[in-house]
C-alpha cells in the first residue's frame, strides 16, 4: 500500500523552498495554503486508489505488442482516462491552453505521487508534460490550437524521439530526414528506439516530437530540426483525420518499468510521414532541449518518489517481520525494526528521501521564479538556479534511488529478493533513472562544464553563501546537536567552494582530469546543497516543535542523522577529487583496464 506523504511534502514546500516568494506573484495570487493541501490529498487519494494497486500487476502482466498495437496494463487505459478527466494533466499551465495555473512546485509534489504510486504509468503523462512545454515555448500558433491545448487536457499524449540505433547519448549522429514539402509541411523517413508510449491504447491520438534532418542541412548537430508528427493527420478543426506514416513495429523487453510500452518507431515506410516544422530549421536541438531538461528534471522526481515508494515498503516489513532478539529486552523474537542494523539502514533510506524531496521541490520553486517574476533580476537569478539544480536533481536523486532501492530489498532480508514482496520490482524500476534522458555521467559533465566553468562559479558560491548564513544560525541555536550540524555543514561548505574551485583551476588547462572527477563534483554537490537543506529542516522542526511533537521530532531525528553519518562523505569525495599530483589524470588508462 501507497500512502502520500502529504504531510512531509507541505513541510518542503513551505520550509525548504522559495514558495512563499512564489506565492506572492501575481500569476498565482489565486493559489492559497488551503489549495495546495487540498491538491496535494487528493493526488494522494487518487496514487493510493487507483494507481498504485495496478503498479504490481502491470509488472506481472506487462504491456503487449500484437498486430502493430499496443495493449497496455489491465486497467491502466481505465485508470488514464480518470488522470485526464481529473485534470492532473493540466496542472501548471497557462489558462489560455485550458491549464490550471498552479505553480510549477505544486505539480512536482504532485508529480512525485504518481511516481510513487505506479511509474510505469506515470512515464506516459511526464513525456507529454515535456511535448506542451516544447510546443508553448517554440511552437506556432497553430501548432498550439492543434495539438498543445489537446496535450494539456490529456485528451492526447506526447513523445519525445531522439535515439535512433546509432545515435543515443550522440545526437550527432542523427540520420532521420525531413525533405520539405511545397504546402509547407514535411515528409518524415528514418527509425527512432526507446520511444517512452510511442504506441499503446490510452488516447486516440500520439502527437510525437521528433528530431531529424532537413536535406542540405548543416552537419552534426546544428543541422537537426524539430517536428510534430502525429499518429493521426489533424484536421483544421481539430479533428482526427487519416492514419499516417509513422508505425510502431515493436516493443522492448526490459529489466523494469514494464507495463511502460518502450517502442520502435518506423516513419515513412509508405512514402513519408507527414511533420509540421516547430519553429524554425536547424535549430531542433535547442527546442528539444526544453523537453529533455523537464524530462530530466521529471526524472528526478521520478527517483524521489521510487525512494518513497521502497522505504514505506520496508519500514511496514521491519515493523511487522519478527526475528532475533531485542538487545533492549527480554522479547524473542522481536520485530527487526528494533534491530539497531536496521534501523540504521531504514534512517538512511529516509534522510536519502528527504534530502531528495528538498532538493527538486526547491528547484521546482525556483524555476517558478524564474518563469514569472516581475522583476527581471530575480527571474535571470532564479533560472540560473534552476539550471544548475536540474543536472544535481537528475543525478543525485536517481542514484539514490537505487540506493535507496536496494537498501529496501536488504531490509527485507531473502523475502526482498522474491518477486512476490514488490521490494525487487522497485530496484529493477530504479535502475533505468540514472540513465536514460542522459547517463549519470552525461549529467555530471554538464554540471561541470556548464554550470560551474562556463558561469565561474557564481551560482555555486551564491549557494555556498547560503551555507554560510544557515551556520550562524546553527551556531546561535541552543543544543549540542546544532552546533555538531553546524561544524559537519561547514567541513561540507568548504569542501563544496573546493571543487568548484578545482574545476575552475583546471576545466580549460586538463578538461580529462575534471571529467575524469564530474560524478565525484557532481555526488558532493548534492550531498552538500542536502545538507544545506537538513540544516533548515533542524531549525525549521525546532521553531514549529509545539506544533506537532511526534512530526516534527521525527524530521530533526532524520536531519541530524544525515549531518551525522552522511554529510561528512564530502570531505573524504573532496580528497579524491582534488589531489592533483601533476599526473594530469585520475583515471586509469585504457590500456590498464583492458589488460589480463
Amino acid at each position: 500500500m501507497y500512502y502520500a506523504p502529504v504531510q512531509d511534502m507541505l513541510f518542503t514546500i513551505e520550509e525548504l523552498t522559495s514558495y512563499s516568494r512564489v506565492q506572492k506573484l501575481h500569476r498565482f495570487s489565486h493559489v492559497d495554503s488551503a489549495t495546495v493541501a487540498t491538491v496535494l490529498e487528493e493526488a494522494g487519494r487518487f496514487g493510493r486508489d487507483v494507481l498504485a494497486p495496478l503498479n504490481a500487476p502491470g509488472d506481472r502482466d506487462a504491456a503487449v505488442f500484437e498486430a502493430g498495437k499496443v495493449r497496455t496494463a489491465a486497467g491502466f487505459k481505465e485508470a488514464y482516462k480518470q488522470f485526464a478527466k481529473n485534470g492532473w494533466q493540466s496542472l501548471a499551465h497557462d489558462s489560455s491552453l485550458g491549464g490550471e495555473g498552479l505553480p510549477g512546485v505544486l505539480a512536482a509534489a504532485c508529480e512525485e505521487i504518481w511516481h510513487a504510486a505506479n511509474m510505469s504509468f506515470a512515464l506516459c503523462p511526464m513525456l507529454t508534460e515535456g511535448a506542451i512545454k516544447a510546443l508553448n515555448m517554440t511552437g506556432s500558433e497553430t501548432l498550439k490550437r492543434l495539438f498543445a491545448t489537446k496535450l494539456v487536457s490529456g485528451e492526447w499524449t506526447g513523445t519525445m524521439n531522439l535515439t535512433e540505433p546509432q545515435a543515443g547519448s550522440d545526437l550527432s549522429l542523427v540520420r532521420t530526414r525531413a525533405e520539405r514539402q511545397a504546402d509547407g509541411t514535411y515528409k518524415i523517413f528514418g527509425t527512432k528506439i526507446f520511444i517512452t508510449y510511442g504506441e499503446h491504447d490510452f488516447t486516440d491520438n500520439i502527437i510525437h516530437l521528433v528530431l531529424a534532418r532537413v536535406n542540405s542541412a548543416p552537419a552534426g548537430v546544428k543541422g537537426l530540426s524539430l517536428f510534430v508528427v502525429p499518429k493521426f493527420l489533424v484536421e483544421e478543426d481539430g479533428g482526427i483525420g487519416s492514419r499516417n506514416d509513422v508505425a510502431c513495429v515493436s516493443i522492448e523487453h526490459k529489466l523494469g518499468i514494464k507495463a511502460s510500452p518502450t517502442a520502435v518507431l518506423q516513419f515513412g515506410d509508405a512514402g513519408g510521414a507527414v511533420g509540421y516544422l516547430v519553429g524554425e530549421e536547424n535549430r531542433g536541438l535547442e527546442y528539444m532541449f526544453i523537453m529533455m531538461n523537464s524530462a530530466r528534471f521529471s526524472v528526478g522526481i521520478q527517483g524521489v518518489g521510487l525512494s518513497e515508494r521502497a522505504y514505506q515498503q520496508a519500514l511496514a516489513y521491519a515493523c511487522e517481520r519478527r526475528q532475533g532478539r531485542d538487545e533492549g529486552t527480554t522479547e524473542n523474537p522481536t520485530e527487526i525494526i528494533n534491530h539497531p542494523d536496521v534501523r540504521r539502514q531504514l534512517a538512511t533510506m529516509r534522510a536519502s528521501v528527504e534530502v531528495s524531496r528538498a532538493l527538486a521541490y526547491s528547484a521546482a520553486a525556483f524555476d517558478d521564479l524564474g518563469k514569472y517574476s516581475d522583476d527581471v533580476f530575480v527571474r535571470n537569478s532564479n533560472a540560473a538556479k534552476y539550471e544548475f539544480m536540474v543536472p544535481i536533481v537528475k543525478g543525485c536523486c536517481t542514484e539514490a534511488a537505487v540506493d535507496v532501492a536496494s537498501a529496501g530489498v536488504q531490509v527485507h532480508g531473502g523475502m526482498g529478493y522474491i518477486e512476490e514482496t514488490g521490494a525487487a520490482q522497485y530496484y529493477r524500476d530504479a535502475r533505468i533513472l540514472p540513465i536514460y534522458e542522459g547517463t549519470t555521467g552525461i549529467q555530471a559533465a554538464d554540471f561541470v562544464g556548464r554550470k560551474i566553468a562556463r558561469d565561474k562559479g557564481r551560482v555555486g558560491s551564491s549557494f555556498i553563501t547560503e551555507m554560510e548564513e544557515v551556520i550562524s544560525e546553527l551556531e546561535a541555536h541552543a543544543g549540542i546537536a546544532f552546533l555538531r550540524a553546524a561544524r559537519s555543514l561547514y567541513f561540507a561548505r568548504r569542501s563544496f567552494g573546493m571543487v568548484i574551485d578545482f574545476v575552475l583551476r583546471n576545466y580549460d588547462s586538463n578538461r580529462v582530469l575534471v571529467l575524469g572527477n564530474s560524478a565525484l563534483i557532481l555526488k558532493l554537490s548534492g550531498l552538500a546543497l542536502g545538507g544545506l537543506q537538513m540544516a533548515r529542516t533542524m531549525l525549521a522542526a525546532s521553531r514549529r516543535m509545539n506544533e506537532n511533537r511526534v512530526f516534527f521530532q521525527s524530521k530533526l531525528e532524520i536531519a541530524d542523522f544525515y549531518m551525522r553519518t552522511i554529510l561528512p562523505t564530502c570531505t573524504s569525495l573532496e580528497i579524491c577529487i582534488c589531489n592533483e599530483d601533476g599526473s594530469g589524470n585520475h583515471v586509469p588508462s585504457r590500456q590498464a583496464l583492458a589488460s589480463v
